[in-house]
């Protein structure tokens, strides 16, 4: 096993369990995942808590397995950009203030995993789809559908909450 394959691993790996264990906490506590989303302004918010339990539990098993690799990408990119957009961005650059720091990080090794590809062990390369869907491509393509399918999301469901409202509730829930 070359380090390039052990660094693509380790990506894949850390990403991956990362969005898994973030799936699986919101899906044990779907009811305050959904009024944490309703909180932070989104409308349908159990529709919500759902969709972001299966997308994160789903594109971690896909980017652990080295599955769809470029597909399980953007469903990062796009969900760490509808929390960027709802929640992070207005709070700063620090986790630790809420800010945008973790999302970011998390989008970002999603889109090296896109370019990189997902290496030797993955069930893309298995299945030998994993040719031609690296570099610029897969990155391009990741960022692309991910933003797109972000976009859509807080188009359809998300609105502003009031400053005052979303402080009080914000208090009260935490997920």
């Amino acid at each position: 096993m070359s380090g390039t394959d052990l660094a693509r691993y380790g990506l894949r790996a850390a990403v991956g369990g990362t969005l898994i264990a973030h799936g699986l906490r919101h899906g044990r506590t779907l009811d305050g995942t959904a009024a944490w989303f309703r909180s932070v302004g989104f409308r349908r918010a159990r529709l919500q808590a759902a969709a972001s339990t299966a997308v994160e539990v789903g594109a971690g098993v896909a980017l652990l397995a080295g599955a769809a690799t470029p597909v399980a990408a953007s469903a990062v990119v796009g969900t760490m950009g509808v929390a960027a957009r709802s929640v992070h961005l207005p709070r700063g650059f620090f986790v630790m203030d809420e800010g945008y720091e973790y999302v970011l990080n998390l989008g970002v090794a999603a889109l090296a995993l896109a370019a990189l590809g997902p290496g030797r062990f993955s069930v893309d390369r298995a299945l030998g789809l994993d040719a031609g869907w690296g570099g610029r491509r897969g990155a391009a393509f990741a960022a692309g559908l991910g933003l797109a399918a972000a976009a859509a999301q807080l188009g359809a469901f998300w609105r502003r909450p009031e400053k005052a409202a979303q402080d009080t509730e914000a208090a009260d829930v935490k997920v």
